[in-house]
This record gives structure tokens, sequence and C-alpha cells, in this order.
């Protein structure tokens, strides 16, 4: 499975340590993530992360066309409930999920019941969805 991973500027540390603690769940799958958050995650856990654009800068974009093409399996976007509530790739990301059927977790308590579904197989109608779908290439 593919698992996108996003987070705002002060919900980063907390990506990688959720990261951390679930590196050996995350490290059987195929984890990509905007640019900023992917490399952090990628020096504190060892994970190989394919990174995207900065998030601002077209990489929920790019997060997104992946989504619709049913490239990526779940997504991990760990949200700032202080920023503006306009904050279009937040929307963007969301709405995205729920139109493809992509679970979506934008907190810690939501992203720690995906991981652990995902590691029991709960996520793996997924595959069954789109049984020719292939991750993107790294």
């Amino acid at each position: 499975m593919t698992i996108a991973l996003m987070s705002h500027d002060r919900k980063k540390e907390l990506m990688v340590q959720f990261c951390t603690a679930y590196s050996g769940i995350l490290a059987k799958h195929t984890v990509c993530a905007t640019s900023a958050t992917g490399r952090l995650v990628e020096e504190a856990t060892g994970l190989k992360v394919h990174l995207f654009l900065p998030g601002g800068q077209g990489g929920a974009q790019q997060i997104g066309a992946r989504i619709a093409y049913n490239e990526i399996d779940m997504v991990l976007l760990f949200a700032d409930p202080q920023v503006e509530p306009e904050d279009a790739d937040l929307h963007y990301i969301i709405q995205t999920c729920d139109q493809y059927n992509v679970p979506c977790g934008t907190n810690v308590a939501t992203a720690e019941m995906l991981i652990l579904g995902l590691d029991r197989g709960d996520l793996d109608w997924r595959s069954v969805l789109n049984p020719n779908s292939t991750p993107f290439t790294l």
C-alpha cells in the first residue's frame, strides 16, 4: 500500500514522532510525503520516503492527483487547527480522499487507528477496489 504524509508546520514534529513509533509498519509499505515533512521523517526513521514538492508549492496537488489515479491508499495529514480554516490544500486533500474513498487521518488518534488497521489487514479492500493498480514508480 502507498501512504502519503503531510503536516502543517506546527505538526511536523508530531508526524516525526508518529512515524518513529510506527516505523516497523510503515517500512512494509511505500511512503511518500511533501518535501519538508518527508525529509524530517526520513532523517528520523531511516525510512525511504518519496518526496513531492512542498505542500503549498504543488505537493498537495501532486498527492491529490495520485489519489485520483488510485495510486495512494491512505493519507495521514496532521492538520494544525489554528491554521486558517480556508486552507485550500487541506480542503483539497480531504475532499479528494472523500471523493475517491481513500482513508484520511487528520490527527494522531485517527492516524493510529488507520495504521493499526493497515497492519491488521483492515485496509486490504483497497487492493480489491482496483486489483490492477500499482504504486507509482519512485
